[in-house]
């Protein structure tokens, strides 16, 4: 058992340590491959982009519209019997912008973009094609990975802002039409209670959301082995993985929001 142990401990290790590589060497190819003359494809950014946001920006909405919804429907049944049911509106705005928008979001674009990647990058390692570019002296972390890591990047906060519309929306909706709110009552509701703070602690989440998805999707696709069994089973790590990672980091990022006194 001991040596189990160990030995899950070691391979932990050293996975994180491949992962840390991988973030270092992406860093390097953005911010010095236009000094040596290898600059990350815009191309490959902006198809990227696409790929990540645009095409998740539906599902995202939809997601959040929903959940806000349900927020406000959840919410006004407490809150009604108090006789604050005004102040829905202001409950469900914070909880999606600091928490419910930036995970979901996370979560939606982990399981459709970030499995995408793994297995896109997992069929390219099985089949040779990974080891066909280092022939051609083209870095993979160059020309694969850090175009990638920069969509999610951007389009991250882009897809929670989107959310955080959606989900407003969603509860404007239940508000006006379920609760009989006032449009007007509700919205200045809203936004009087909705600091900027809220804002920018959603979208620092995304960010670092972004960074986890890109880093695991990658990783897991450039050591994929054995097959197509083997990018299945790539596949599903990348989004078993994410998954944790974004609970785990949302969980410390809450923390240290929570205790500073900015």
């Amino acid at each position: 058992m001991v040596s189990s142990l160990g030995r899950a401990v070691i391979e932990y290790l050293s996975w994180l340590k491949g992962v840390l590589l991988l973030f270092l060497g992406v860093l390097y190819w953005i911010i010095f491959g236009s000094f040596k003359g290898k600059p990350v494809g815009r191309r490959s950014i902006f198809a990227q982009m696409v790929f990540v946001g645009l095409r998740s920006a539906v599902l995202v909405f939809f997601v959040d519209f929903f959940t806000g919804m349900v927020l406000a429907m959840q919410t006004a049944y407490q809150l009604q019997k108090m006789g604050a049911v005004i102040y829905v509106a202001s409950l469900v705005a914070i909880s999606l912008c600091r928490e419910l928008s930036p995970v979901l979001t996370g979560l939606v674009v982990a399981g459709r973009a970030g499995s995408a990647i793994a297995a896109e990058l997992g069929t390219m390692k099985v089949t040779e094609q990974i080891e066909a570019l280092d022939t051609m002296s083209i870095d993979p972390v160059r020309f694969l990975c850090a175009p990638r890591f920069l969509a999610l990047l951007v389009m991250m906060p882009c897809l929670v802002v989107l959310g955080n519309l959606a989900g407003i929306l969603g509860g404007f909706i239940v508000g006006t039409g379920s609760l009989n709110i006032n449009p007007d009552l509700y919205m200045q509701t809203t936004f009087k209670h909705l600091e900027l703070k809220d804002i920018y602690i959603g979208l620092v989440k995304a960010v670092v959301f972004g960074i986890i998805i890109a880093l695991i999707s990658c990783f897991e696709g450039l050591n994929t082995k054995g097959g197509a069994e083997g990018v299945g089973r790539g596949t599903t790590r990348s989004v078993v993985i994410s998954f944790i990672f974004i609970i785990l980091a949302d969980c410390i990022i809450t923390a240290i929001f929570y205790f500073s006194k900015s």
